[in-house]
């Protein structure tokens, strides 16, 4: 009998918060978390649930005060910086780079963590730059400046910087915010193609329904800790978006994908416990 295959990405009763002493609180309590390798796993849940906390957690941004985050098996507190940039790259929700920088110069700076004392720009470096730009179909563009491109590109670009690190593991923050629906049609059918290509990515997500779309493995969240966690189909309940959201709703699925899409939205007077909507749900697949 063959074992599961290991987590590229877990942790293990983690505890994350701001501040000290008697001012400590708590954001993230005791969680547990394995992600799906070569998958696209979304984070949903309502505003201040934690979500982003979460990602600033697993990309080493935020120390635990409590738990663990592991990469590949390994303490990632313990993992020296570089080679850290090595295996994760983290995309936060808000990005600036300097007025007139070019998309091909942005992309660049994904290659940081490659050079060195021992090691400049190389034909290498470029080849990966090209097949970045190529990935997330800049090429055409690569020398126009960043201020003069819609925000669609903008966001692919940011994403093309990060192909450029290349890392096996990929963390994006909310990466269609402030998008119309062309680009973050646009922004998820890349992130799709990055896993095809054996990308583990992990994406905190607003909209439920783009989650359920694009995602193959949903993270519910609700007040720091995971309600539910496994496929779309199987985590999302007509209960669940009750607890989560304070909406009722009717699930329909998705003739194409056979993914679970919200109708008859309307807020409701009471949502329901949480023990409810759990009960409704199939089991996690985190054991939170």
């Amino acid at each position: 009998m063959h074992s599961a295959p290991q987590a590229p990405l877990s942790a293990q009763r983690l505890r994350l918060g701001y501040g000290r002493g008697k001012d400590r609180r708590a954001v993230i309590e005791n969680l547990d978390l394995a992600l799906p390798q070569g998958r696209v796993t979304a984070i949903v849940g309502p505003n201040g649930c934690g979500k982003s906390t979460l990602l600033a957690g697993l990309a080493r941004l935020h120390a635990p005060q409590e738990g663990a985050v592991h990469l590949d098996g390994r303490d990632i507190q313990r993992l020296p910086a570089r080679e850290l940039a090595r295996r994760l790259a983290l995309l936060p929700q808000e990005t600036q780079a300097p007025e007139g920088l070019t998309v091909a110069e942005l992309i660049r700076f994904g290659r940081q963590p490659h050079q060195g004392v021992m090691r400049q720009w190389s034909g290498e470096d470029e080849r990966v730059v090209e097949a970045a730009l190529a990935a997330a179909n800049l090429t055409d563009i690569a020398d126009r400046t960043l201020d003069a491109m819609s925000g669609g590109q903008r966001q692919r670009a940011w994403i093309a910087m990060a192909i450029a690190q290349q890392t096996p593991l990929l963390l994006l923050d909310e990466p269609t915010s402030a998008l119309d629906l062309g680009h973050q049609i646009e922004v998820f059918e890349l992130v799709r193609g990055l896993a095809a290509a054996g990308k583990t990515v992990v994406m905190v997500v607003h909209d439920l329904d783009s989650a359920c779309r694009f995602a193959d493995h949903l993270v519910a969240m609700q007040a720091g800790r995971i309600i539910s966690a496994g496929r779309p189909s199987d985590v999302v309940t007509e209960a669940l978006v009750r607890e989560l959201y304070g909406i009722d709703c009717t699930l329909l699925k998705d003739p194409a994908t056979g993914s679970p899409i919200l109708a008859n939205m309307r807020r409701t007077a009471a949502p329901l416990a949480g023990a409810t909507a759990r009960a409704s749900s199939q089991p996690s697949e985190t054991g939170a």
